[in-house]
């Protein structure tokens, strides 16, 4: 499976295989940190998938170290299968994308707060919680805002964890994760509201927005739902989507009963304020968003799955434990059979991507060249990038250029505008040679460069 097209944006910023792609409002460099050990001196997509495969696991795995001590091990490990099992968690683990590493970040910082807050003599929980809280805000700092808000109040609000350095470790964490972000809004966007700002408007404008409904499209395998039309997918798809929150609260009510509430409901509480924004403030969808709740969830009701099951003197624990097998069972398969369409479909659209590039070549597009597009949706970034030409938008969320600047351009460098057998020429590009690259792909190409500039 190629590499996608937000992908290719963030690898771009880092890779010698095409010049940085335009990095919109809503965009952060933390994902482009996380491949530049790879993607730095590698242009294999392979080996990078592998690395963040391995990076991704190993993240799970000390994530649910962080809880060692507040449940036992075999919850601690079903909770982790649980989540790790998840399509949305297998198609991601070795993407280049940020949800899942805001997730491992949010389910790390809420085990070692609590550890931190149970035990004032230990230093590693904290350093735990300020490393985990970064993690979130390199990433991507509102989602981590989002996740982190019961650990705000919570000092305030109970006095078992009314401790300066527990806020200290929690926001400094947050702050030295988003410094790139602030410095970069000042930059490049005029200042941080500006730039959330533009974001919002990137997504389409922040606020009521009713999307559960959204999100239950998207769990067919629709790896971004906008706009979210269409009909449901089949019930077997998105059932475990609804046995979530009555498990977190049989979860809930176990801790309650058992007299430690509170390593059950903070991750619930983060997990609801992690997910408000997406499922009540924007008007699309996309499975990846809800990561850090499911992560978060995923301890709770691991938790009510082993009382199910274990529940001393319990009629009903035999009947339970089967109902249990057969339903993780056909869970596990539907989850796989989703995964699998999903990766077909992703792996097609790169496909036709590498062969639209591969045409640009063969057209003489190569390396220093411009590929752009007009009024159509072929996306030039993903395509610029298979080709190793920078991307360039006149208008659009990606614009980062002009019409006068791209003619400019053209008259020294190899320009491809794409677009389809009915779209029309842009007025810079009126007299270019029209040719057919792949599929519906057609691309108008400047003509050759002026004597003494670089051939195409």
């Amino acid at each position: 499976m190629g590499l996608g097209w937000d992908e290719t944006v963030y690898v771009s910023q880092v890779s010698p295989q095409a010049p940085a792609a335009f990095f919109s409002a809503p965009r952060t460099r933390g994902v482009s940190v996380l491949v530049a050990p790879v993607a730095a001196w590698s242009t294999s997509t392979p080996l990078l998938r592998v690395y963040l495969a391995l990076l991704s696991g190993l993240g799970l795995y000390l994530a649910l170290r962080c809880w060692r001590g507040l449940f036992p091990a075999r919850v601690l490990a079903v909770g982790g299968a649980l989540f790790a099992s998840l399509w949305v968690t297998l198609f991601y683990g070795p993407q280049a994308m940020a949800n899942l590493w805001v997730a491992l970040g949010a389910l790390a910082a809420v085990g070692c707060f609590l550890r931190a807050g149970a035990d004032r003599t230990r230093r590693a929980p904290l350093w735990g919680l300020a490393f985990s809280a970064a993690l979130m805000a390199l990433m991507r700092p509102t989602d981590a805002v989002w996740a982190a808000l019961p650990m705000l109040v919570l000092p305030v609000a109970a006095r078992r964890f009314r401790q300066p350095r527990l806020l200290l470790a929690l926001v400094g964490g947050l702050v030295a994760g988003a410094a790139e972000w602030v410095v970069e809004a000042y930059v490049s966007f005029g200042g941080v509201a500006e730039r959330l700002s533009r974001g919002s408007d990137i997504q389409g404008g922040l606020g009521w927005n009713f999307a559960v409904d959204d999100q239950l499209r998207s769990l067919g395998g629709r790896s971004l739902c906008r706009p979210c039309t269409g009909a449901m997918p089949h019930v077997a798809v998105y059932a475990w989507w609804l046995v979530l929150p009555v498990l977190a609260a049989v979860g809930l009510l176990v801790a309650v009963r058992a007299r430690r509430p509170l390593p059950t409901l903070l991750p619930l509480a983060c997990a609801t304020t992690a997910a408000v924004p997406y499922l009540f403030m924007i008007d699309y969808a996309a499975p990846r968003f809800l990561l850090p709740a499911y992560a978060l969830v995923a301890i709770p009701v691991a938790d009510a799955l082993a009382w199910l099951v274990t529940a001393p003197s319990a009629p009903w624990r035999r009947l339970a434990t089967v109902l249990l097998a057969v339903g993780l069972a056909g869970h596990l398969a539907v989850q796989y059979v989703v995964l699998e369409r999903t990766v077909d479909r992703a792996t097609a659209s790169h496909r036709d991507w590498a062969r639209t590039a591969a045409a640009l070549h063969r057209e003489g597009v190569r390396p220093p060249c411009v590929v752009a597009s007009h009024g159509t949706d072929v996306p030039p970034i993903p395509i610029a990038f298979y080709a190793g030409c920078s991307s360039a938008a006149t208008k659009g969320h990606n614009a980062n250029t002009t019409a006068a600047r791209l003619a400019g351009t053209a008259r020294r460098t190899p320009v491809a505008v794409l677009t389809t057998a009915t779209g029309r020429a842009p007025s810079y590009a009126r007299g270019w040679h029209l040719v057919h690259l792949d599929g519906p792909v057609y691309a108008y190409l400047s003509p050759l460069p002026t004597a003494g500039s670089p051939g195409r």
